[in-house]
């Protein structure tokens, strides 16, 4: 059954379990949330901008993506790629960033966006293009890059190289149409779980888009996470959206049987 684990934020995204805590992002508020077992949050750090979502360096340090580049840490010093606004974000194993960005914003005509990757010296380089309306990504094995395509109906995948490039792109996932998958995690038996906000629900699927569970809320999903102790906790950022944007957001729990892996 599905929990409400907290309520209050104007408009949540980019959740993570990171070092034993939920975190989380709300955009409207322009917060970097993070939250102890009970629910209560402290605010870590305050952006003026949209939109920023975070990860973690391998050294322990905070990354966010913001409309003028990288910045790390709850000061936001500036990290790299500076002048360009990135989206989602996912962090792998050699401290690269991998980061993406819509081609136009939500509601205006559709236009191709990019993925780049931000290297540890804060330079960084477009390594795909042609994706529809990017949003959330996940690294699994270490190996795979997976990107959701919220204009495609898909999740799109790609081999990581050692010196940090993209290749051998397939659809990972061909979800159907209306999917339109927003944030997404990784689990154990390597099968991803999205959410969807028109659809007002998480789903798992497996490689090639078979279904395997569907958890079903009363608004738009807008990303997931596993996380809790054991992993097993699925925490769903869910916020109304209609003509007017989007808005009452909450957090909610709910236990399943297979275990977070996998970036982020």
């Amino acid at each position: 059954m599905t929990e409400i684990f907290a309520t209050g934020i104007a408009m949540g995204e980019s959740p993570r379990w990171h070092d034993g805590r939920f975190w989380m992002c709300d955009w409207l508020a322009g917060e970097v949330l993070v939250f102890d077992g009970d629910g209560g949050r402290e605010v870590v750090a305050r952006l003026g901008c949209l939109p920023f979502s975070i990860d973690w360096l391998p050294d322990g340090r905070l990354l966010t993506t913001t409309d003028n580049g990288l910045v790390v840490g709850a000061d936001l010093v500036p990290y790299g790629a500076a002048g360009q606004p990135f989206n989602e974000i996912v962090v792998d194993v050699h401290a690269r960033a991998w980061v993406d960005m819509p081609g136009a914003p939500p509601g205006a005509p559709p236009a191709p966006g990019a993925v780049s990757v931000v290297e540890p010296d804060g330079t960084s380089r477009v390594v795909a293009g042609d994706v529809w309306f990017p949003n959330g990504m996940a690294i699994i094995d270490e190996t795979t890059l997976v990107v959701a395509e919220s204009h495609a109906d898909r999740l799109t995948a790609w081999t990581i190289t050692d010196d940090g490039a993209l290749v051998e792109r397939r659809v990972w996932a061909d979800l159907g149409p209306g999917a339109a998958p927003d944030g997404i995690c990784v689990d154990a038996e390597g099968a991803i779980w999205y959410a969807s906000v028109p659809g007002k629900r998480c789903t798992r699927v497996g490689p090639g888009g078979r279904e395997l569970q569907t958890i079903e809320v009363d608004r738009g999903c807008f990303s997931c996470m596993l996380g809790g102790l054991d992993g097993t906790t699925l925490y769903i950022v869910a916020n109304h959206w209609g003509v007017d944007g989007a808005g009452e957001g909450v957090v909610l729990t709910q236990q399943v049987d297979v275990a977070h892996a996998g970036r982020p």
